[in-house]
């Protein structure tokens, strides 16, 4: 217990630079920078996906962290999100790099992810403008009056508030899951995926949404040995996104949103998942 613990503490403390970052920046956009900020991100956000895909790739769940409390404040698309989501690497890169695997595998690995999420991010944006839905309505202040606090006058203090809120969330949902796949035992989890190849792609999807670094852990170990085919390990690599899960669903009120999101990146990565398959 006292490692699941520590395993759970260091997992939360790593994020925190970001989060804390992250609002920071919220901050700065809705008191300092104001409508003329917002203008400059609403043109950007066009090209949002490719820029989102391209910080995704990079070894760390933190990026998908900040990217979720990015969109609960609407100052990126759900695109843009979805695009950080499906490109996040989380453990695979350093699992690979620790075990030698070819470059060329790995490169083609990233790339594929980040062409999947580019062209995601952009389909789900488009799919955003031709149902007339408008993204961007609503801004920092809006997670102020959620929590209860004083951005407006104290927007440094209330970074490290919201930070800490989300930390004790991350930290706690963490320990619960650690807790649970201790119980089952990753062995466990890995014979229920490899068990069954006609449906592979669809269960490993199912792991990769585990919002815990131990799922990406797997799925990857599960590639190196051969237990799974190459589109069954994408699709879990793809839907995996980290803790960007968690935090989107502590910061973003609207939960049927959540849900959708969450539906769409699943969707999105069991379709990719059969095409890399072929």
């Amino acid at each position: 217990m006292i490692d699941l613990l520590l395993d759970s503490a260091i997992d939360s403390i790593k994020l925190v630079p970001f989060l804390f970052l992250t609002y920071l920046l919220m901050e700065f956009l809705e008191h300092k920078a104001g409508a003329r900020s917002r203008k400059v991100m609403a043109r950007t956000g066009k090209t949002g996906p490719v820029i989102g895909a391209v910080f995704g790739m990079f070894p760390q769940c933190g990026f998908s962290a900040a990217a979720s409390g990015l969109y609960a404040g609407r100052v990126i698309t759900v695109g843009t999100l979805m695009a950080v989501f499906l490109s996040t690497s989380d453990e695979m890169l350093p699992i690979m790099i620790s075990k030698q695997v070819s470059p060329a595998v790995i490169g083609k690995i990233l790339i594929c992810k980040v062409v999947v999420a580019i062209i995601a991010g952009f389909a789900v944006d488009l799919g955003m403008r031709a149902l007339g839905k408008t993204q961007g309505t609503e801004h920092i202040h809006d997670l102020c009056e959620k929590e209860h606090c004083e951005c407006e006058n104290h927007w440094v203090k209330s970074s490290i508030r919201h930070t800490w809120q989300v930390f004790v969330f991350i930290f706690i949902a963490s320990l619960v899951l650690n807790v649970l796949i201790a119980i089952i035992g990753k062995q466990t989890i890995a014979a229920f995926v490899s068990r069954n190849e006609a449906i592979s792609i669809v269960l490993v999807g199912l792991v990769g949404l585990i919002p815990n670094c131990a799922a990406s852990v797997v799925i990857t170990e599960l590639l190196l040995t051969g237990m799974i085919p190459f589109g069954a390990a994408m699709t879990g690599l793809l839907v995996g996104s980290g803790v960007g899960i968690l935090v989107l669903f502590r910061m973003n009120r609207h939960v049927k949103e959540n849900i959708a999101i969450v539906g769409i990146l699943y969707a999105v990565s069991v379709i990719a998942g059969f095409i890399l398959n072929v």
